[in-house]
């Protein structure tokens, strides 16, 4: 991706690397190969071979892989003797696929509970603060800045709960059978999720690509909540509005005067990213027992959306974190207008303040559940 440093946090861009893919890909054939010890299939000393082998240039797997379709065979290829006993290449790939993305979940959620933790203080600081509620664009009914804040928390904290899916280890040999393993396929199965710390499957899941779909699915749900923050930040900081600004300088090229939302530019393009490579994975059609086509274009995509919904919650993270509130701008653009609901249902409510129904306790609930969760 062009200018990925300017998206996506240095850590995060480590664990989605090329160089992640390809230790991830070593990793699970150690695991295979420390099972196949443990049970008199390769002779000992198998695993720590594979372990110690290397280091593997991933360009040079990648052009090497080009005649094969796949990166797997020629790392198999520079592996010691013994190696990917019974597997196949899909079995590599999608393994290594779920350690890359458990390293990178780990990651994203940090970034989601770093935005949890802004949009909480935020609702804490602001329950009471009066601001014009907005639909279709135009002045509604008043709201509360930390009602605003708290239903970002809410869908910051099922971003996040979302992501705990279920990572699956991938073996089936050449067809889905571990005919190789004989009546041990299923003891092999296990024993390597197991050595991974992933979870076994029922069945191979080659061209059952549930698991992929439901990753991508929860990214890009988890983009989506994410990009509607950066939205209403960006929204309220327009000129017109001024209700909020960006701690970061936010400067132009040519007009001096600007302070653009930079943060939350930058949150809603990377959310953009992560919902356009999530869609890549929900297009789980593989054929028959092996797909061509579809399964190679998932590597991408999963890296990508990783990485994007990672950079989107740390920018928003970030700029939640250094959010100027202008309390008395808010309150100062709060139209009459915002009463005339009252006024037709005859409520007697002489201010904004007076017409504010549950919000308060709207913002309670919301910190309860997050304090419940996170004992913060």
């Amino acid at each position: 991706m062009p200018f990925d440093a300017l998206f996506v946090p240095a850590e995060l861009r480590a664990a989605v690397s090329d160089d992640a893919w390809v230790g991830a890909m070593v990793e699970a054939e150690r695991a295979l190969a420390a099972v196949e010890e443990r049970l008199g299939m390769v002779p000992e000393g198998t695993a720590a071979a594979i372990d110690a082998a290397g280091p593997f240039d991933p360009e040079e797997l990648a052009e090497d892989g080009r005649r094969v379709g796949n990166p797997a065979e020629p790392l198999v290829r520079r592996l010691p003797e013994h190696a990917h006993h019974g597997a196949t290449s899909q079995d590599i790939v999608d393994t290594a696929a779920m350690l890359v993305a458990r390293n990178a979940l780990d990651l994203i959620g940090e970034e989601l509970r770093g935005l949890q933790r802004a949009c909480a203080t935020l609702a804490e600081q602001h329950r009471d603060t009066v601001m014009a509620g907005r639909t279709l664009l135009q002045q509604a009914t008043p709201i509360t800045f930390g009602l605003k804040a708290a239903q970002w928390l809410m869908a910051a904290v099922a971003a996040e709960r979302g992501l705990q899916t279920s990572l699956p280890a991938q073996l089936g040999g050449a067809s889905g059978t571990l005919a190789a393993f004989g009546e041990q396929g299923l003891e092999v199965l296990e024993g390597y999720a197991t050595e991974l710390g992933l979870d076994a499957p029922i069945l191979p899941w080659h061209t059952n690509r549930i698991p992929i779909a439901r990753l991508g699915a929860a990214l890009a749900i988890a983009a989506g909540a994410v990009a509607k923050i950066a939205t209403d930040v960006s929204l309220l900081a327009q000129t017109e509005i001024a209700e909020v600004r960006e701690s970061a300088e936010g400067g132009s090229s040519t007009m001096p005067h600007k302070r653009n939302p930079v943060g939350s530019t930058l949150a809603r393009a990377c959310a953009t990213g992560a919902i356009a490579a999530g869609q890549v994975l929900l297009r789980g059609v593989h054929e028959h027992e092996r797909a061509t086509g579809a399964w190679q274009a998932e590597w991408r995509a999963l890296s990508d959306a990783l990485a994007l919904t990672g950079g989107a919650a740390a920018w928003m993270r970030e700029t939640l974190d250094g959010l100027e509130v202008d309390v008395e701008r808010m309150r100062a653009n709060i139209s009459p207008d915002t009463l005339s609901e009252a006024r037709r249902l005859h409520i007697d409510a002489s201010s904004p303040d007076d017409y504010l129904g549950a919000s308060s306790r709207f913002v309670d609930r919301a910190l309860a559940v997050y304090h419940q969760a996170y004992g913060e």
